[in-house]
């Protein structure tokens, strides 16, 4: 839609101007213009498009290394201290950011990571989110499957990359989908971790544009989107054969 129409449209709400919005689906007039504006005319984009990719995928990455072997213990393993440790897991997970962010400013400040991608990046890395998602799936694994793959001699390792790991790929497929979107569409630990704008995240592109700049507004929110749609979409499937296999029974 041109910049006149969605003005006319929408753009009484960002006014003094005491009307309602309204909408329809077919442009009066169809125009390109805002995307060409947006991925011709405004370096900026690109510039937060490729902080978020560099913020958001090295943290998932991490959770692989760090959140699947945690939940693999919690699943299959009897250790002193479990219960309360795994209390611990949960109640921060339901913590808000707003609880902790104190608390984590001061660690990152301590260690000079404020202003760095690393002050995104760590947080996410050791979320325990995916920890409690991932060992729901890896506690459905019949124990009679993992006798088995012992009686023929796997050891431990063997066990978890040949028996854990496939077995519980829809868990770790799913909380990988549901980082992402919660870190891609972040907006709380930017703002407060990163104070140099080159550094910001596409998150924080939308809060910038002006009431004059809505055409450019809504072709970056389909941009901004449309990762998180196709890896939705993507895990969706997995998201189902997840709780499919979580009604196991031995």
């Amino acid at each position: 839609m041109g910049a006149q129409e969605i003005n006319e449209m929408i753009g009484t709400i960002f006014s003094n101007e005491n009307k309602l919005a309204n909408w329809h689906f077919i442009p009066d007039f169809l125009t390109l213009k805002p995307y060409v504006e947006l991925l011709l005319d405004s370096p900026n984009f690109f510039v937060m498009f490729w902080n978020s990719c560099r913020q958001v995928i090295p943290g998932l990455i991490g959770q692989l290394f760090v959140a699947v072997p945690a939940a693999w213990s919690f699943a299959r393993y009897n250790f002193k201290g479990k219960k309360p440790l795994f209390i611990l897991y949960i109640v921060l997970m339901i913590m808000p950011f707003q609880v902790t962010m104190v608390s984590s400013y001061l660690v990152l400040n301590k260690f000079h990571l404020l202003n760095t991608d690393f002050a995104l990046i760590l947080p996410n890395i050791f979320s325990t989110f995916p920890v409690f998602i991932i060992e729901k799936f890896f506690k459905s694994i019949p124990k009679s499957l993992i006798e088995a793959a012992k009686i023929d001699g796997a050891g431990e390792f063997k066990t978890f990359f040949y028996i854990g790991i496939p077995m519980g790929a829809a868990g770790i497929i799913s909380a990988i989908v549901l980082g992402f979107l919660e870190a891609w569409n972040g907006i709380e630990q930017p703002l407060t971790f990163l104070k140099d704008k080159s550094l910001w995240p596409l998150s924080l592109y939308l809060p910038d544009i002006a009431k004059e700049k809505l055409g450019v507004a809504m072709a970056a929110s389909i941009i901004t989107m449309t990762p998180a749609i196709l890896i939705f979409l993507f895990g969706q499937k997995y998201i189902e054969q997840g709780i499919a296999a979580s009604g196991i029974k031995e």
